[in-house]
């Protein structure tokens, strides 16, 4: 999982009639920027301004560094990428510390800051000014020390921030500065003081008894709360565009989607062709006409002639009534031929016949009838090596394929697995009464690391039986089906570029992991003898930790 797949629905776990709630498998609950307002009013009524502002500080400091020790823990993938700045920002917003506007960082060596950050909204600033009006100094001292245990366990150094600007002293935002303890200057050195001494060290070694401590969060509980993922969004567009490749496709889509342009969809089975089809006709200026469709490999020959063009009373046996065809139903609007590589050759040739004259007759009838329909067809069949093999016409094919809307295989498109499936998770919620809150963070990880050959139609049909089987209130690990949990890590660069050497470690490890440390079996299924194994084996252990 990269950090741009985050999500607060994989990292929160409720159990609301029982009073627990957890983020990341940890223990928490929820308070208000109010009532928090009142316990620092107490504070300073008990022990004074400047200690209370020394608490604050350092129970910011301790939260900060346990988060980043869970994650780095918990979630390897995400916390690979904390170093370059991308996880603290967003794990701010999501913590309700404020919105963040920009955030730099550098090496912190070369005179610029480590961290520079500027927040709208910081929680402790709109507290203070709904509580006591505009302060005359800065306010946000919890977010200040989270900031600094954060980046302390990040950098495995001890890092301070202070804030030379906050909001709620009359600024247009919060600054917030970050920088290694020994690059500060003699003139910092007393807002430094509300640290009293708290560092990286010593707080590993107070709480390193606490960290083997694993809390396991009960699922045995009935779940009463409704997080589905609101499906507003699904009818103004596509429904899950998150990728590149499903972005320009879609947006190729809307513009071809205006013309009455011929279009072909091609796909592997399961990539979503309806929707697509049905995304182009609400788009297009036929909207309010009819979209016919029809799969062509479901029909015998002499059904799907009926099916399509219809037929007079007495035309075959059988038929007892006129019927008009779904080409003709379709006229001023759109027909859709799903699975268009299964015609038969007579078939293509009355398909090529209406498509240059515009014009159909139903089965038994003399009479010819004008028609103005869009054609939208659809396979997950090589046409062009059909009809270099003289399975289909070469100028039925260019009449078909003016437009050739080519949908990617989910596993290409890893950043909409997620958004999917959280659909999925709303849809069935809906649908079988269910109240599913959303999936496990490690849940998603195995989504994101599995191959997908049945695409989203197998994406879909593993969230119903989750839905179905899981007892709550996330879809666990052990909800989702045997070829998940046996699925090796494939190499990706989901995750960034990475050495080839380093792609091979990971994969032989996560072989070994797989196969219960067989190392007999796993040489076997490598390829390579059990020596060469030992060989590489003994050469990861002796590599520098770079983490």
């Amino acid at each position: 999982m990269k950090t741009s797949q985050l999500d607060l629905r994989e990292l929160l776990a409720f159990k609301p009639h029982g009073g627990t709630m957890s983020f990341l498998g940890q223990r928490t609950y929820l308070t208000d920027m109010i009532s928090h307002g009142m316990l620092r009013k107490e504070l300073f009524k008990t022990v004074g301004q400047e200690a209370a502002r020394t608490i604050i500080t350092r129970s910011g400091f301790i939260r900060g560094w346990l988060l980043a020790e869970q994650i780095k823990r918990k979630m390897p993938e995400v916390w690979s990428e904390a170093r370059q700045g991308k996880l603290g920002p967003m794990i701010c917003s999501m913590f309700g510390f404020g919105e963040v506007l920009t955030s730099h960082r550098t090496d912190g060596l070369s005179g610029d800051p480590l961290v520079e950050t500027y927040f709208i909204g910081a929680y402790e600033a709109d507290q203070e000014l709904r509580l006591n009006g505009q302060s005359t100094d800065v306010v946000c001292w919890e977010q200040v020390g989270f900031a600094s245990g954060y980046v302390s366990n990040v950098q495995q150094r001890t890092v301070y921030f202070i804030e030379p600007e906050c909001q709620a002293k009359g600024d247009c935002h919060c600054r917030l500065i970050g920088n290694y303890l020994e690059q500060w200057d003699d003139a910092t050195l007393p807002l430094l003081k509300y640290y009293n001494g708290i560092n990286n060290d010593n707080i590993k070694a107070e709480v390193q008894d606490i960290l083997n401590i694993e809390e396991y969060f009960p699922r045995n509980f009935n779940v009463d709360m409704d997080f589905d993922t609101k499906k507003s969004h699904i009818h103004s567009g596509y429904p899950i565009k998150n990728s590149y490749p499903m972005q320009k496709l879609i947006e190729m889509a809307n513009n071809v989607a205006k013309v009455p342009t011929s279009i072909l969809i091609t796909g592997e089975s399961g990539v979503g062709k309806e929707k697509l089809v049905d995304f182009i006709h609400r788009n297009s200026d036929k909207n309010d006409k009819p979209l016919m469709a029809i799969n062509c490999g479901a029909l015998t020959e002499s059904l799907l002639d009926s099916e399509l063009f219809g037929h007079v009373k007495g035309a075959f046996t059988g038929a007892e009534n006129n019927k008009m065809g779904l080409i003709e139903s379709a006229n001023g609007g759109t027909l859709f031929l799903d699975e268009v590589g299964e015609l038969s050759p007579s078939m293509q040739t009355k398909l090529l016949r209406v498509i240059q004259e515009k014009q159909i007759r139903r089965v038994g009838d003399n009479n010819i009838k004008d028609v103005d329909v869009r054609i939208i067809s659809a396979t997950n069949k090589d046409l062009e090596a059909a009809v270099e093999a003289g399975d289909f016409r070469q100028d039925l094919y260019y009449r078909l394929n003016v437009i050739e809307l080519k949908i990617p295989p989910l596993r290409n498109r890893g950043e909409d697995i997620l958004p999917l499936a959280r659909f999925f998770i709303s849809d069935f919620n809906e649908k079988l009464g269910r109240q599913i809150t959303g999936l496990n963070y490690k849940t998603a990880d195995l989504l994101l690391n599995y191959d997908w050959p049945g695409n989203i139609r197998q994406l879909a049909n593993t969230i119903e039986r989750a839905v179905v089987l899981s007892p709550g209130p996330q879809i666990m690990p052990e909800d989702l089906p045997d070829e998940f949990h046996q699925n090796i890590t494939k190499p990706s660069i989901n995750n960034g570029i990475k050495p080839l050497n380093t792609i091979e470690k990971d994969y032989i490890v996560s072989v070994l992991e797989t196969l219960n440390n067989n190392k007999a079996l796993t040489a076997k299924k490598l390829g390579m003898s059990l020596a060469t194994l030992y060989r590489k084996l003994k050469e990861y252990d002796e590599q520098p930790n770079l983490e």
